[in-house]
């Protein structure tokens, strides 16, 4: 099967599973709007838009790399530094835990935060973001080690049932305040118990690694000289919106919060299906690299891309069409947010045909040449919010995060091609497609 084809049907797979939770997501979403109001729903997703950002920073970037190195010893049957990777990593999800837990609640008021939702619900909040943290380890690693669905699945499947049921339990105590709390509670127990069943998947992964590789002195500077910009570059890509909602915190009322909450996680969830194409093919990329096969290498970003461009197009026809609908679920003041979903699905568009710029240029040992690009996209979406917001509301929130990923995007392309020698938009593509022709035609 070519990787084209495999990329297609793996992609599909994953994508459908998550497809399928996040549809039960929406339905609980749908159903804490109707039955606690669009108040308590801004409020949950502030909590998990706050979970995120911490739960990333956690395991202080290791994960953004976790794939990247997994695939790495597994191709070189290098047991060892794997498995002293893991220690790293799952060491740096416990001891910020451990000080999260110590000078969270402090912290919070001395920002004066100290009434917010997280402050209020502070225990569950950070054992949900520990679940969070774990899962985003597993499932970095389960995917370089060629197990994708077992690094997909627990976030896909597992955490929406988790909510699902736990708001079942909850949504029956008269308080909705009293019941909101106790679905918090719920889903971070339960997601945390689902980070360890995942670990178990780790281990067994572990031990299928071969061991022949030489002894060497650890790679931890070589951990960190990765993991330093990728948490950065991680915020700014995969949380970008959670830092966007919580920057419009003070701009939108609760109810428009709520609606661009919405929108941003039926984003998140057709950007999934573009990323699964780039989280499958990291482990194929790094062979080529590994073994200095530059023709195949720039094949497969070629394929790889051609494929997620399709998907992207796809997805944004059928945001296009179906998002009144879905909106509705919400309750009619959601359908507001149907034309500013469209605006920000553009956006995916743009990641897909300007490919994967941070990875290749973390391939090419530049992990710092992304951050510039990062920057320019963060400062573009707060001066746009500041500019777009008061004037155009959430139409004015959707086009200032086009403008500016792509911004980014555009900014990653050319540092690329400039710092890597390697283009890897969409027409990386065309090139391979004309360079194969040219042999069988005899020229």
């Amino acid at each position: 099967m070519s990787l084209a084809r495999r990329l297609a049907s793996q992609s599909s797979v994953i994508f459908g599973a998550r497809l399928f939770g996040a549809g039960l997501i929406f339905l609980v979403q749908a159903f804490i709007a109707r039955v606690w109001g669009a108040d308590i729903l801004g409020e949950y997703l502030i909590v998990v838009a706050s979970v995120n950002l911490i739960a990333v920073a956690m395991p202080l970037g290791f994960h953004t790399v976790g794939t990247y190195f997994a695939a790495e010893y597994r191709a070189r049957g290098d047991r060892r530094q794997l498995i002293a990777f893991l220690v790293r990593s799952y060491g740096h999800v416990v001891g910020m835990l451990l000080l999260v837990l110590f000078a969270g609640l402090p912290l919070l008021g001395a920002l004066g935060q100290g009434q917010s939702v997280v402050a209020q619900h502070f225990v569950p909040v950070m054992l949900l973001a520990f679940g969070t943290a774990m899962v985003y380890v597993n499932g970095a690693v389960l995917v370089g080690l060629k197990r994708p669905f077992a690094g997909f699945f627990a976030d896909t499947l597992f955490r929406p049932m988790i909510v699902l049921a736990s708001f079942a339990l909850a949504m029956g105590m008269i308080d909705p305040f009293a019941g909101f709390g106790q679905f918090l509670w719920l889903i971070g127990i339960g997601y945390a118990l689902i980070s360890l069943v995942q670990f178990v998947f780790v281990i067994t992964g572990i031990q299928r690694v071969e061991n022949t590789a030489p002894m060497r002195a650890i790679d931890a500077s070589r951990w960190w000289r990765f993991a330093a910009p990728w948490v950065l570059i991680s915020l700014a890509s995969d949380f970008f919106f959670d830092i966007d909602l919580l920057l419009l915190a003070h701009s939108l009322s609760r109810e428009e919060l709520a609606i661009f909450g919405v929108c941003t996680r039926i984003f998140s969830l057709v950007s999934f299906g573009v990323g699964a194409v780039y989280a499958v093919t990291l482990p194929d990329m790094f062979e080529s690299e590994a073994k200095s096969d530059r023709a195949a290498f720039h094949r497969k970003i070629g394929e790889a891309n051609a494929v997620a461009s399709v998907i992207s197009l796809v997805l944004f026809t059928i945001v296009l069409i179906g998002a009144p609908f879905a909106l509705m679920m919400f309750g009619p003041s959601f359908a507001a947010g149907a034309m500013p979903l469209a605006i920000l699905c553009l956006a995916l568009v743009v990641r897909a045909v300007t490919g994967p710029a941070s990875m290749v240029l973390s391939i090419y040992d530049r992990p710092w040449a992304s951050l510039p690009a990062v920057a320019l996209g963060i400062a573009t979406v707060v001066v746009g919010n500041w500019l777009l917001v008061p004037v155009m509301g959430l139409m004015g929130a959707s086009l200032a995060a086009l403008i500016a990923i792509t911004v980014w995007s555009l900014g990653l392309w050319l540092t690329a091609q400039q710092m890597a020698g390697v283009d890897v938009s969409i027409l990386q593509w065309f090139r391979t497609r004309h360079a194969a022709r040219l042999p069988a035609s005899g020229i």
